[in-house]
């Protein structure tokens, strides 16, 4: 079993996508075993992105995700990481698969919905960052 950080980003929230994006996690038979929704100060935002730091979108992106509440959660399965970026599709919504959450509701490669760890490594930071061994089931 592997373990992955799921995020329903602001816009997502915004949109009322929440159980939507649920939906297709659980119908791909990821398991959540850990969820709340946040809304993240500019600081956290930045020190979550901190990977980011001095690249060309970093304040936008880091505005952006600290404007509005979004859901984090942590998705498990077999290739759970796999998985979740299959359903979320390209980083860019022009560029992702027809089906997928990010060609059917994101509207930018920033505003584009959902966030997903994109390794193992990156996984074990991002589930760490939010949530602590007591929020988590199973």
């Amino acid at each position: 079993m592997e373990r992955t950080l799921s995020i329903v980003k602001p816009d997502g929230v915004a949109k009322g996508l929440i159980g939507e994006v649920i939906k297709r996690f659980e119908n791909a038979s990821l398991k959540i075993v850990a969820m709340k929704m946040i809304h993240m100060s500019k600081k956290e935002a930045e020190g979550f992105y901190a990977v980011h730091r001095g690249k060309g979108f970093y304040a936008s992106l880091t505005d952006f995700m600290s404007w509005g509440p979004c859901v984090v959660m942590i998705l498990e399965g077999p290739k759970a990481i796999a998985k979740n970026r299959e359903l979320m599709g390209a980083t860019n919504p022009k560029e992702a698969a027809a089906g997928t959450i990010r060609k059917e509701y994101a509207s930018s490669i920033e505003q584009n919905i959902v966030h997903g760890s994109d390794a193992p490594e990156t996984a074990d930071f991002e589930m760490k960052y939010f949530f602590s061994a007591l929020e988590t089931c199973g």
